[in-house]
């Protein structure tokens, strides 16, 4: 069914019936749907062939793109040689959105895909992206390729200013390693070292630029075959015994522990043991909504309600704590500072982490140095169930799970529409469905949606740039295809107008989730520093608004999302309207398309979140 049969009766307003199942072959697997035509298959190989094999070899499943002539002769071996499958292209409309997709598929998978970028330009188009995933510690492999690097091999004007004699400096800041081959089996060597690297924990995107020259040229001879399993070696890393010991004896000793759940896998047996040391030590556990779930939000443990900085609760909990346990917390230096400053936290501070290892002085992505008493150079996973096996006491009797809440209906009696207002809507409407929540704006309060399950939602953009929303979002709805889960994106209305045109590639490649855009017609972040600015300098408030209102004209997201092949709904202004849009976009996801609801809210912070700001300005 087209969606201009159902949907274009009125458009701003959804028609009652959803959308018919979506057409396509195999499901809209984009193996299928663009599977290329079978053709004469000659004996020769060329060393983009060898580059292509070795992304199937190491298991990259899919290569998001935007096509450039610098990498033609990859992009004809992903097609011609391996028949555009194992790895599949994934056409993109902007190179951000490409490495985007990569970074939402890896963090559902915890696996790596690659995108490829033409030359310097569609690299300086990535870099946000790039940057994205490696403060988010998310492993991508950035395919580059250059002009030739032989000068007398260039064509004129144009490979002169598509080569750079160092392409990987303009990222090497903010990947964890870098590579330009000059040979296909070099080349086949910096894909197996590239995904080793990327995919061991810390994990981190990589870059490796290919010559032009050195794809298109002829081999004459298949370099010998390698195992990939002698490439690919396991490195998890587990504490050391002393150090173990000692967190052990802490925490065996303490009256009031306090977690500090930090990264970690969508590993649900993860997850369990993290639930099981916190109940042995009847220890209160904090999360964050920079990153993805890490422990149940209503479990009688958990501190409050999880959010982008720690509220009130939190901090009270690590005033009142004797041993702090951080699980590679984001920024456990700075959440120390907000506690203790000016003084030191009295409480003994144990961090689990191999963050340190990625550290370099370009980015400040590293926070606040911490105070820590015991540290352990390990993976969390790894580290946790050692140490409920050290601390070794019984359950100390954990207090039953709380009931699943229930649903609150909006008390919104025809005022303007606030994300709360939202919120409880879109939890109405999805009812009992297992629900991903792929993406979150900064205005959301972590009590209005409990997450009991690794999947149930997946972390910021990590870089904390606008735009990265949407590509991460499809991404991640990829890799949940036929888990049973509806994915749901929750982005605010500049996230997704910066990166609205990645929505093209999920309606091609069937990618079916949910955008609901919390539209408050406002860049709204920089409207509370303009007013901060303006207190402190006794100036005029009301001005805020000014370079900062997306209004004269709005902008039609609904519009938007039709012009791409995506069912729009909205704009939505009345709480009358929105548990139909709601339900009518939900019927549209599950008969396989891509929905966007546009709802027009009111801007508005949290309390943690506005008492964060308030305390910046102060300082």
């Amino acid at each position: 069914m087209s969606e201009s049969s159902s949907m274009r009766s009125n458009d701003n307003q959804p028609s009652a019936e959803p959308p018919g199942p979506r057409d396509g072959p195999e499901g809209g697997d984009p193996a299928f749907l663009e599977r290329p035509l079978p053709g004469k298959i000659g004996n020769a190989l060329f060393g983009s062939d060898i580059v292509a094999e070795a992304l199937r070899a190491v298991g990259v499943p899919y290569i998001a793109l935007n096509p450039g002539a610098s990498f033609r002769g990859l992009h004809d071996s992903l097609v011609n040689h391996l028949g555009n499958e194992a790895p599949t292209m994934l056409l993109c409309l902007h190179e951000e959105h490409a490495v985007a997709i990569a970074h939402g598929y890896a963090k559902v998978t915890g696996r790596a895909m690659a995108a490829a970028l033409h030359s310097n330009v569609g690299l300086f188009h990535g870099t946000m992206a790039i940057f994205n995933a490696w403060c988010d510690r998310m492993p991508v492999i950035v395919i580059g390729a250059t002009g030739p690097v032989d000068a007398m091999k260039r064509r004129p004007w144009i490979d002169w200013i598509h080569t750079a004699r160092d392409q990987g400096a303009i990222v090497r800041h903010y990947v964890k390693w870098d590579d330009q081959p000059a040979t296909a089996e070099a080349a086949r060597e910096a894909i197996y070292r590239g995904a080793w690297l990327a995919q061991t924990t810390p994990m981190a995107p990589v870059y490796i630029n290919l010559d032009a020259e050195m794809q298109e040229a002829k081999l004459g001879d298949a370099p010998a075959p390698l195992d990939i399993a002698r490439y690919s070696p396991q490195t998890a890393t587990a504490p050391a015994t002393g150090p173990l010991a000692q967190a052990a004896d802490l925490l065996r000793a303490a009256k009031n522990p306090v977690i500090l759940a930090g990264r970690a896998s969508r590993s649900l047996k993860c997850w369990n043991e993290r639930v099981e040391l916190a109940e042995r030590l009847q220890a209160r556990v904090a999360t964050d909504l920079k990153i993805g779930a890490s422990f149940p939000t209503d479990h009688p443990l958990h501190v409050g309600a999880p959010g982008v900085f720690p509220g009130q609760d939190v901090l009270d909990a690590l005033r009142g704590a004797d041993v702090i346990l951080s699980l590679d917390w984001v920024d456990l230096g700075g959440t120390l500072r907000s506690a203790f400053a000016p003084s030191m936290p009295a409480a003994k501070v144990i961090q689990v982490s191999l963050d340190h290892t990625v550290h370099n002085g370009w980015s400040m992505d590293h926070q606040a140095f911490p105070a820590v008493d015991v540290f352990l150079a390990s993976d969390p996973d790894v580290a946790v169930p050692m140490l409920t096996e050290a601390v070794g006491i019984a359950a100390k009797g954990a207090a039953p799970r709380n009931p699943p809440a229930a649903r609150v209906t909006p008390a919104n009696n025809g005022g303007p529409l606030s994300v709360e207002d939202l919120a409880l809507s879109l939890r109405q409407a999805v009812g009992r469905r297992d629900v991903s929540l792929l993406h979150l704006p900064l205005s959301w309060n972590g009590a209005w949606w409990p997450f009991r399950h690794p999947l149930d939602f997946l972390g910021s953009d990590g870089g904390g740039g606008i735009g990265g929303g949407p590509g991460i979002s499809i991404g991640a709805a990829l890799a949940l295809r036929g888990s049973g889960r509806l994915p749901v994106a929750i982005c605010g209305d500049g996230d997704f107008l910066m990166g609205a045109t990645a929505l093209w590639t999920a309606v091609h490649y069937r990618i079916p989730l949910l955008f609901v855009i919390a539209n408050n017609r406002s860049f709204y972040n920089d409207e509370v520093h303009q007013e901060r600015v303006a207190r402190m300098r006794e100036r005029r408030v009301e001005n805020k608004w000014i370079g900062q209102r997306i209004a004269d004209p709005d902008v039609d997201i609904a519009k938007m999302a039709r012009a791409q092949g995506a069912m729009g709904f909205g704009p939505v202004s009345d709480i009358m309207d929105m548990m139909p849009a709601f339900e009518s976009a939900i019927k549209a996801v599950e008969a396989g398309f891509v929905a966007v609801v546009d709802v027009r809210v009111e801007p508005g912070y949290t309390p943690s979140m506005a008492a964060s700001l308030t305390r910046s300005a102060a300082k």
